[in-house]
């Protein structure tokens, strides 16, 4: 069982209070439905969902909380996750589900995410009027990060649109 299995088996608040009830001293059906004030068959459901997920173990009709199995979960490590590069970092920070959040302060990060905005908005040497570019930009600032005008300037300024005679390009 992981931690994330385990967070799953106590999510439910039945399950939390039958556990609860174990953990404080009650052991037979009746006595968890007592001390837990829910019926008895919650409880024996919350029961049969507890000892599948190893957090209760039963002896002779008598519940207890498997310690053994808790202490060894909590030793268990962490899977680590996958290092991102520093580009996902900043994209993850300041970009969500396609919209800009903020325009990052630090040159370097803003470059990144201008980047971003570039490579997914035009196609590389399509000519875009300015109304097409303020199109394109609109969707990334609906989240009120930025405004497309703001957008539009920077992306000339990096160079990364260039604009002759009210044209746009990517570069």
């Amino acid at each position: 069982m992981t931690a994330h299995a385990l967070a799953g088996a106590l999510a439910d608040d039945v399950r939390r209070r039958v556990f609860a009830a174990i953990t404080l001293g009650a052991t037979g059906t009746v006595q968890i439905a007592d001390r837990a004030s829910l019926p008895a068959r919650q409880v024996v459901t919350a029961l049969r969902r507890l000892t599948a997920a190893g957090l209760v173990v039963e002896a002779g009709g008598a519940f207890t909380v498997d310690e053994a199995r808790l202490r060894e979960l909590a030793r268990t490590p962490q899977p680590t996750r996958p290092a991102s590069s520093p580009e996902e970092t900043v994209l993850r920070t300041f970009v969500r589900d396609g919209v800009l959040v903020g325009l990052p302060a630090q040159r370097s990060r803003r470059r990144i995410v201008l980047e971003h905005i570039a490579q997914r908005s035009f196609a590389p040497g399509t000519p875009y009027p300015e109304s097409a570019v303020n199109e394109a930009l609109r969707p990334w600032c609906a989240d009120g990060g930025s405004d497309h005008v703001t957008l539009r300037r920077y992306l000339v300024d990096e160079l990364l649109l260039t604009r002759e005679q009210g044209v746009y390009r990517r570069s």
